[in-house]
């Protein structure tokens, strides 16, 4: 399983709170690469209850982990 800041875009718009069958039936409704659904199959905790694409991607990158001095514009 791998994740990239494009694949896990296609689940911001998820129904968070969600379960891994909730996000897979998300990501095909919503037109998600076929990437994105084999990463889902690929969570082995059934039933489990995922808060955000962090309960998922431990790794994802927030808002804090970019430098932008909005500050220059």
């Amino acid at each position: 399983m791998y994740w990239t800041l494009e694949l896990a875009r296609n689940l911001e718009d998820a129904p968070w709170p969600a379960t891994k069958d909730e996000l897979i039936d998300f990501a095909m409704r919503s037109g998600a690469p076929l990437e994105v659904i084999e990463n889902l199959n690929e969570i082995e905790e059934e039933g489990e209850l995922f808060e955000s694409i962090d309960d998922i991607w431990p790794d994802y990158p927030s808002k804090d982990d970019f430098f932008f001095n909005e500050e220059e514009y």
